[in-house]
């Protein structure tokens, strides 16, 4: 059975993560403390809302530093995701994790392409990668999302929004994923259960 830490900071979605993961047989820790990350064997950071309000209670709480330095799967969710990144458009400009190149930019509406992302949108596998095993070319997941990363060498899997939205990246031990694996139906569960099986 995997352990697995849940970064509770005030600005993710938790429970139903919490929920999902134990779903999978995970026995999951909730914390906003620095010194559990020292022992955790994986840890998941979620998020909702806005890239500066989370910084900002990372900041406040501590865990940016111990983030950075965490040597074992880490995963972002959703909001969690964008944070692994450097920095993000959102708020005039906003100073992320720093922990994958690049800059986290606003959807750009169109007729086509409303501004937030919001719903089902099929994966597109780029590469292969342990986080996707089991995982098929064209699943889907649900998305909900107004900011997006950039694509670039990091992306494993990528959906179709008019323009290419990262869903999966990866660098060294860090991944993430812009939908919300935890209401992703069967695809979103495999991710959840790979993650857990990734040697910490």
């Amino acid at each position: 059975m995997s352990n697995v830490t849940l970064i509770g900071y005030g600005s993710g979605n938790v429970a139903s993560v919490r929920f999902a993961l134990e779903r999978l047989g995970a026995r999951v820790r909730i914390t906003a403390d620095p010194a559990d990350l020292d022992e955790a064997e994986r840890v998941i950071l979620p998020g909702v809302g806005a890239a500066g309000y989370a910084m900002q209670r990372l900041n406040a709480l501590g865990l940016v530093e111990p983030l950075r330095q965490f040597k074992r799967p880490l995963m972002g969710v959703c909001l969690g995701q964008q944070l692994l990144f450097e920095t993000s458009a959102e708020d005039g400009g906003v100073d992320l994790l720093g922990l994958i190149p690049g800059r986290v930019e606003a959807i750009l509406p169109a007729p086509s392409r409303p501004s937030p992302h919001m719903g089902w949108s099929r994966l597109a596998i780029r590469r292969p990668d342990p986080l996707l095993e089991g995982v098929k070319d064209g699943d889907w997941a649900y998305f909900v999302h107004g900011f997006v990363c950039p694509d670039g060498p990091a992306t494993l899997a990528a959906a179709d929004y008019g323009v290419a939205i990262p869903a999966v990246v990866n660098s060294a031990n860090r991944w993430g994923c812009q939908f919300h694996p935890e209401r992703s139906a069967a695809a979103g569960a495999r991710i959840l259960k790979n993650f857990l099986e990734i040697p910490a």
